[in-house]
């Protein structure tokens, strides 16, 4: 076959159009600093790199459920100690009022001050993170402990079962009650069946009108709402230890996932550059060489 001088020239300029397509593209990977800027570039890698930015997605969602769990369990766990310290100070004024040498009008006193306490521990069962209540499981709009215009109360959180209980997925297969049991966390039942604010208004009233008489039955409950609340805390300690693990392990995920994902895509910027220079040498070569080979007009090819 006649190798003709316009097929020379043909190849020749086809050569050269791969040649400054290839540089374009180093050139390419060498500003962006990827290894590939659209997905045909490489597929398997392009593929790669989704399934990563899809892990780190996840994984960023699991953290910011733990970091909303961790608010929720934080805040619980502050009330419920809130309460306690408050229950025992409720425990030294009645061990006051208990040694005898109270007046009616001593009493009196006495009872107001635990009437105030009583007033703090319901704000501290009526707390809120971000306008939510806390201790009503899921449902998050009603008011735990509502004082009613004749001065009794509506205890919400009485009807809480485990089916409001408030849940969050951390992990993959890994959920979270984030939330506190108010029926634990408020010191269950007393011997005679009362809640803690109902205990502490017989308390208030008995000693307002100066017929406090048993000390040790009203120390017995405080003790025993106390045991209670103090186990509830606990486990929420347990809780936020779990949230702790949990969170150091999705840390180093997350790291492990972008190392992988950047090894996925990134161009070290050194190979890049020496590619670069390489393939600008290719080029220029590749013009000298096709200028020899090409002959400008049919004067030189007759020669």
């Amino acid at each position: 076959m006649r190798v003709t001088q316009g097929m020379i020239s043909q190849n020749s300029l086809r050569n050269i159009s791969k040649s400054y397509e290839k540089l374009s593209k180093i050139n390419e990977q060498a500003q962006a600093g990827k290894r590939f800027t659209k997905t045909s570039d490489d597929p398997v890698a392009a593929v790669k790199s989704l399934q990563y930015s899809t892990a780190l997605f996840r994984n960023e969602q699991y953290q910011n459920n733990l970091n909303e769990a961790r608010n929720w369990i934080d805040t619980s766990e502050t009330s419920v100690t809130e309460i306690i310290d408050i229950m025992s100070n409720i425990r030294d004024k009645v061990l006051d009022a208990a040694n005898g040498t109270k007046q009616p009008e001593d009493l009196a006193a006495v009872g107001v001050e635990v009437g105030q306490m009583k007033k703090q521990i319901i704000d501290a069962m009526n707390t809120q993170m971000l306008g939510k209540f806390v201790f009503n499981g899921t449902n998050t709009n009603v008011k735990p402990v509502v004082e009613n215009a004749d001065g009794t109360y509506t205890f919400n959180f009485e009807t809480y079962t485990d089916a409001n209980a408030v849940k969050t997925n951390i992990s993959d297969g890994i959920t979270l009650n984030v939330n506190s049991n108010p029926l634990t966390a408020f010191g269950g039942q007393s011997a005679n069946g009362q809640n803690v604010i109902e205990m502490l208004t017989d308390l208030e009233n008995a000693l307002k009108n100066g017929t406090f008489t048993d000390s040790d039955e009203a120390l017995g409950d405080i003790d025993q709402f106390k045991e209670v609340m103090s186990a509830e805390r606990s486990d929420l300690g347990a809780r936020t230890n779990r949230v702790d693990l949990v969170e150091s392990r999705l840390t180093a995920q997350a790291e492990v996932l972008k190392n992988a994902k950047s090894d996925n895509e990134d161009v070290e910027s050194e190979k890049a550059i020496l590619d670069l220079l390489q393939q600008e040498t290719v080029n220029r070569a590749a013009l000298a060489t096709t200028a020899k080979v090409i002959q400008p007009s049919l004067v030189d090819f007759l020669r």
